[in-house]
């Protein structure tokens, strides 16, 4: 049945993502899955988190995509190691992706690793891949509905990322009940209003994150 073959596939995923997240721990490093629609701009907000972060932590990315590995290719541009993973045609990262990459990094040397997951906002929300939180970035062109359409991914993210929102004034964005409808689907998560491109609004997030690889760091990434 398909059900079975689904729970069977999960839970050989859910298994190695436990190996992978014990890995982390052991290492201290902080492991960030970003999860996002296509356009919404993951790669330039991980570019915008480490020129905000870099001179604190060491950095690396993971870069996932159907195909081509041009994100990888503008992360090692500014100097950080990154590993392109091409799924080729799945619409998400598993756990044994994952731990391919993590084999080729020097986790000893790594306090925050960054996983660019591929664009979507259903699949990546159902594996675990080891990570320290999952986050969503939803871009304001996008629209306030989308938590309706996609309440998962919502109901999983540690925090929110509303990116683009120097475009606020030019679409027909209703924030307010943006906010609601998060609030409804995940409690007290933080909104983090930004744009990566222009930088307003990234040391906010910059530092809850850094908070959490701290605490990461420290041995308690709770």
């Amino acid at each position: 049945m398909k059900v079975d073959i689904e729970q069977r596939i999960l839970a050989v995923n859910d298994e190695l993502a436990e190996a992978n997240r014990r890995l982390f721990a052991e290492h201290g490093v902080f492991v960030l899955d970003l999860m996002a629609s296509p356009g919404a701009g993951k790669t330039s907000t991980i570019l915008a988190t480490i020129a905000a972060l870099r001179d604190r932590y060491s950095i690396a990315v993971i870069e996932g995509d159907i195909a081509s590995k041009v994100d990888a290719e503008k992360v090692r541009a500014h100097g950080i190691p990154a590993v392109q993973i091409n799924t080729g045609g799945a619409c998400h990262l598993e756990s044994a992706m994952v731990r391919r990459a993590v084999e080729t990094l020097d986790l000893g040397e790594i306090d925050l690793i960054i996983i660019e997951n591929v664009g979507n906002l259903v699949c990546p929300s159902d594996f675990d891949l080891g990570e320290s939180a999952k986050v969503i970035i939803l871009s304001v062109p996008e629209g306030h509905d989308k938590p309706y359409k996609y309440p998962n991914i919502f109901q999983v993210s540690e925090a929110v990322i509303l990116n683009k929102y120097d475009t606020l004034s030019v679409f027909d964005f209703d924030e307010t009940e943006f906010r609601e409808v998060v609030r409804s689907l995940n409690g007290q998560v933080p909104v983090f209003p930004m744009s990566a491109t222009t930088g307003d609004g990234v040391a906010a997030w910059a530092e809850w994150l850094a908070a959490r690889i701290d605490a990461a760091r420290d041995g308690d990434a709770s």
